[in-house]
């Protein structure tokens, strides 16, 4: 990861509305940092980020893997080579439009699958990681990248949750599994469609810092049930309200 790149890594239990606001966190970079260089990553099977930034991805990064481990099997001797080739067919799989690139991740790796392939196109991804200066990461519901060390080395890390109690509960285990695998700069909750905002008085939960709370967005679910982007959300839109605050909470813009 390049020391001027910032990855900001969105991770949550599901149904709490992660997807939605990775695409507002890259709406809100696109608008605020218009020469930069931005990087959306759909790190989620269900490939629910490209819809919500109205992006149509060419190929995944499984497809590659895959393709990459055919046309290597059996010859694993060049590190370089096989690094270069995976790299290139990224780059060429990437989509960019309205300010952005994006990739998607796709189907997760077979479990007990770690082959060397694998371990190259990660190193892949941290190779174009740096050559962006925003890399924001939909992490799958859960906390199985985190314990697959997919998000290995980010600079924000982002736990995303509703107002329930189950929902806050994980974050202390997101947290705490994240001090043990993952190098991390900041970490901050975001609790999106609450209810209830005004009863969230915490300045912390589970340890972890309230970077913002929104309350739930008609305009959101009514873009969502549409299928229309983020970027076709109304400037007002109380998630791009939220988003904002918890950039600016996290030091990212």
């Amino acid at each position: 990861m390049s020391q001027h790149s910032t990855v900001i890594a969105l991770t949550g239990k599901g149904g709490v509305g992660k997807t939605s606001l990775s695409a507002a966190f890259v709406r809100i970079l696109t608008q605020e940092k218009p020469d930069a260089r931005i990087l959306a990553i759909d790190a989620d099977p269900a490939v629910g980020l490209a819809v919500a930034l109205g992006a149509e991805p060419k190929e995944t990064l499984d497809d590659i893997r895959k393709r990459v481990a055919e046309d290597v099997t059996g010859k694993l001797k060049d590190t370089q080579d096989i690094l270069a080739e995976a790299k290139f067919r990224l780059v060429e799989s990437m989509t960019e439009q309205n300010g952005f690139a994006f990739l998607a991740i796709g189907r997760p790796e077979a479990a007990g699958c770690y082959c060397a392939v694998n371990t190259y196109l990660r190193k892949v991804i941290e190779l174009l990681v740096g050559d962006f200066d925003y890399v924001v990461i939909d992490g799958e519901a859960g906390i199985e990248q985190i314990n697959r060390r997919v998000m290995e080395k980010v600079t924000h890390l982002v736990c995303v949750s509703d107002q329930s109690r189950k929902g806050l509960g994980i974050v202390e285990t997101i947290r705490k599994v994240a001090d043990e695998l993952v190098l991390y700069e900041r970490i901050g909750l975001v609790v999106n469609r609450a209810p209830l905002p005004e009863q969230i008085r915490e300045s912390e939960i589970g340890g972890v810092p309230v970077a913002a709370v929104i309350p739930q967005d008609d305009a959101m679910t009514k873009n969502d049930i549409e299928g229309k982007s983020i970027f076709e959300l109304p400037e007002d839109a109380g998630i791009l309200r939220g988003a904002k605050e918890a950039m600016k909470q996290l030091g990212i813009i």
